[in-house]
């Protein structure tokens, strides 16, 4: 889940080429591109780049459907104070 939190933020902050979306949340190369075909498929973010067939200057974006994940999960967050869990 925190991987996934992790690109959506990263896609969200500007970050929208793979290999920089890779960088940016310390991931390999293929479960990079396993995870953003997954999040394209699943609505969470949108290729708004790139030929058909051709994985050349592919593009994400986020979605309104991404953007509710990551409002959802940020609001969780608020809500258990971890500071005073550790």
């Amino acid at each position: 889940m925190d991987i996934i939190l992790n690109i959506l933020t990263a896609v969200k902050e500007g970050v929208d080429k793979p290999t920089r979306i890779m960088y940016a949340t310390n991931l390999s190369w293929k479960p990079t591109q396993n995870i953003l075909e997954t999040l394209t498929r699943q609505g969470l973010l949108r290729d708004i780049g790139g030929e058909e067939g051709k994985r050349t200057k592919v593009r994400y974006q986020l979605t309104e459907k991404g953007m509710d994940v990551i409002r959802y999960f940020d609001k969780a967050k608020d809500l258990i104070a971890l500071e005073d869990i550790l």
